[in-house]
């Protein structure tokens, strides 16, 4: 099977497409055929080495999330899932290649009707979006901000938000982000423009902020955390500036701001339910998860530089099927459209 092999840290040219042997389930595992494998920011930064977690043992095949039909079932493991069209992790890595192991008990059914690609943008950003808003208590009429609102997290983050009756601002670069945020029923405003953070305050009725969902950290995150009223909210979920907000504690506390995010990784039980209340939201129409572009399996490398350039909107994906699998995969949502996509 091809799959994408790092061997050392670096640039995304390290990122080499190569023949490998297919996997073989063991106890507890199932083989998934990859149509598709999420592309994440922080893969990138694990690829250059500089990754949050430190390094990890090379070589390596990276990528934590795919979708494709179970094709193989290890010892202990129910055979009627072979078959089955799912989404799932794969511990870490491994998914980008044709083929990846995963445990059974981490797929999830693609319910009939969401697109396979869909459903895999869904998997992790989903779950991450859900557990964000839900910490964030929005309520009907408040003022939220949402930066990096054209990525794959922010973007669900405003529709959620739309969605609770809130007037939500979405903070982005440039024309093409800016109108995708708009069509998700949002404001938007850029970043870029030194009078940034007056533009969100008039763009959401004027006044202090409610709710701040900092995707970007550095500057922009610090400011944003100035802009909240008394008593407001501020959730941490990305650093897309490459550095986190500098909060000032004390000051926070006083003005009685608590600051909430992702600051323990959620087990299983925990992130089974939300990713399954995400596909349900996405089949309903509550969500539409943007899938920005999707890259052929060997051009990894190319998916990870258009990331690290932020030349991406919503989700990157690789696909790693063939046209003919796709076409007839349809009618359970495996979505054929198989070009590079929108870079």
């Amino acid at each position: 099977m091809l799959s994408v092999v790092m061997e050392e840290f670096g640039g995304p040219e390290v990122l080499r497409a190569r023949k490998v042997e297919d996997p073989v389930p063991g106890p507890g595992q199932v083989v998934v055929d990859v149509a598709y494998a999420s592309v994440t920011f922080v893969e990138t930064q694990v690829r250059s080495g500089n990754g949050p977690f430190g390094r990890p043992p090379l070589p390596r095949v990276p990528g934590n999330g795919v979708g494709g039909r179970v094709v193989a079932a290890g010892p202990g493991v129910d055979p009627a899932l072979v078959g089955t069209v799912v989404i799932t992790t794969t511990g870490g890595e491994g998914g980008y290649a044709e083929r990846a192991l995963a445990h059974a008990d981490e797929v999830v059914p693609v319910p009939p009707g969401l697109a396979l690609k869909d459903a895999v943008a869904l998997l992790a950003d989903g779950r991450t979006a859900l557990l964000l808003f839900r910490q964030a208590e929005v309520e009907p009429g408040e003022k939220v901000l949402v930066e990096a609102a054209a990525g794959g997290v922010g973007s669900l983050l405003v529709q959620l938000a739309v969605h609770a009756g809130a007037r939500v601002v979405g903070a982005a670069r440039g024309d093409r982000k800016a109108e995708l945020v708009t069509s998700l029923g949002a404001a938007c405003v850029d970043y870029s423009r030194d009078e940034w953070l007056r533009l969100v305050r008039d763009a959401a009725g004027g006044g202090e902020l409610d709710v701040v969902f900092d995707g970007v950290g550095g500057a922009i995150g610090t400011a944003a955390a100035g802009a909240l009223r008394p008593g407001g909210r501020i959730s941490l979920y990305g650093m897309a500036s490459g550095a986190d907000a500098t909060l000032d504690e004390d000051d926070l506390a006083a003005r009685g701001i608590r600051t909430l995010g992702l600051f323990a990784a959620p087990g299983p039980a925990e992130t089974h339910p939300l990713i399954g209340q995400a596909l349900r939201l996405a089949a309903e129409g509550v969500l539409r998860p943007v899938v920005g572009q999707v890259f052929p399996l060997a051009a990894a490398a190319e998916a990870h530089a258009a990331i690290e350039a932020r030349a991406t909107m919503g989700k990157t994906l690789l696909f790693a099927g063939a046209p003919e699998d796709a076409t007839s995969e349809a009618a359970h949502g495996v979505a054929g459209d198989t070009a590079n996509g929108d870079r």
